[in-house]
């Protein structure tokens, strides 16, 4: 069968490498892919990314089934253009994805449902924003509301920082993001402490089967230092998602989500991510939802799937996951990022690439920020690749990791050296 990748970052290049593997799967194509995906003769591109387009090229293609992987055109309603003409699709529709489009919506879907998150108030005027801050104090947090590749939040570790950060967002708006009220909004969160851990699942608008835990790396700089980032590595499994807080959000915090978005008479389904807060005791609250898997994690998740793919998103859009059990690899999966110079607030394009080593077994370098022109391999975003590998534990991966990292040459590379490092003290690992 047809499978069509709707993206062109490393989560889709990952994605798309997994439903490879699939013996149903006949033809693998990516719209509009990279240059990963334009090297690889598995792949085959697609130059569409209009909706209606994709739609009509889905038709003539006869794509057996669709997987979207950006935020981007689940917010413009490619699920629902999608289904409107009778075509399989994997991914929430264009008012389920405002849990991830609007931080509004997606806060006071929490509060409406008890589903537990960081207290916040929502703001579009700046003078009460301000005097809001002063009165909660710092560190506080500010984000916008609108789609921002996973860069519109600030962790205001201070009141200078968290005042300069609203003019940022809503005087500014110098994110360029697509309110879904017209005018720049902002909501404004309680700092919470503790580990964040990524928790993604599968949905089919009733049941849900959950993948491997994982946890990403933010900030840009070693020691978690440095500014916020879309992520610069992820590993997987993630320790501090012990079976009791896996048994946790699951009744607390996904199946409430599930239910509650059945109830307000959108159904959910698609890849849900609960980006997760746990404190010292073990209680995770929510920080967000994205209607979709991350970018890095999902590509660790993918090395360590050992079940069919497109098996699993065939049941989902079946409305059957409750027939499916996952198996996964035992071994740790871990990725580094390597992001352009002037990542993330300006970052360089057009630099050429070289050393990038084949794929083996245990080590797959996955393409985001990549363009093939001429024949060669150029950066064309900020977070050019993902350097992706399977180990027996972190310490191996990270050495595994860092071994490929280093035969991959542009200018101005730069990578953290210390992805996987909450997980080095010795906790039991789970899935």
């Amino acid at each position: 069968m047809k499978v069509l990748v709707i993206g062109g970052g490393g989560r889709e290049h990952a994605l798309a490498w997994r439903l490879a593997h699939s013996e149903r799967v006949t033809r693998v194509y990516v719209a509009p892919g990279n240059g990963g995906t334009a090297l690889d003769k598995r792949f085959v591109q697609v130059p569409h990314t209009d909706p209606a387009a994709l739609r009509e090229w889905a038709q003539q293609e006869k794509i057996a089934l669709t997987v979207v992987g950006p935020e981007g055109p689940l917010a413009a309603g490619v699920v629902d253009e999608f289904r409107d003409h009778g075509l399989r699709i994997f991914g929430p529709t264009k008012a389920a994805a405002q849990l991830e489009s609007s931080k509004a919506f997606s806060k006071a879907f929490m509060k409406r449902h008890k589903i537990p998150t960081a207290e916040y108030e929502t703001f579009t005027d700046a003078t009460a924003a301000h005097a809001y801050v002063d009165a909660k104090g710092a560190p506080i947090v500010i984000k916008a509301d609108g789609l921002a590749a996973g860069k519109g939040v600030v962790v205001a570790m201070s009141l200078a920082e968290a005042h300069e950060a609203i003019d940022f967002m809503l005087l500014d708006n110098k994110l360029g993001i697509s309110h879904n009220e017209g005018g720049a909004r902002v909501v404004i969160e309680e700092f919470l402490a503790g580990e964040e851990a990524s928790f993604i699942v599968l949905c089919d608008g009733k049941n849900v089967a959950a993948l491997a835990t994982s946890q990403d790396h933010k900030r840009l700089l070693d020691g978690d230092q440095g500014p916020n980032t879309g992520g610069m590595g992820a590993y997987s499994p993630a320790p501090v998602v012990t079976a009791e807080v896996h048994a946790r959000v699951m009744r607390e915090i996904i199946l409430p989500t599930i239910r509650g978005m059945e109830r307000d008479g959108i159904p959910y389904t698609g890849f849900l991510y609960a980006g997760l807060m746990i404190d010292a005791a073990g209680h995770p609250k929510t920080l967000e939802f994205n209607c979709r898997m991350g970018d890095p994690e999902t590509q660790p998740i993918m090395m360590r799937l050992k079940s069919d793919l497109f098996d699993l998103l065939w049941h989902a859009t079946d409305g059957t996951l409750d027939q499916v059990e996952l198996e996964w690899d035992r071994r740790t999966a871990l990725g580094v990022v390597l992001a352009a110079h002037g990542y993330p607030l300006d970052p360089r394009k057009g630099d050429a690439i070289s050393g990038v080593p084949a794929e083996a077994a245990d080590a797959v370098v996955f393409h985001a920020g990549t363009t093939l022109q001429d024949g060669k391999l150029l950066t064309s975003g900020g977070r050019v690749m993902c350097v992706t590998v399977l180990a027996d534990n972190v310490k191996l991966a990270q050495q595994r990791a860092y071994e490929v990292a280093a035969q991959v040459r542009f200018d101005g590379v730069q990578y953290r050296k210390d992805i996987g490092h909450r997980a080095m003290p010795a906790r039991g690992q789970g899935a």
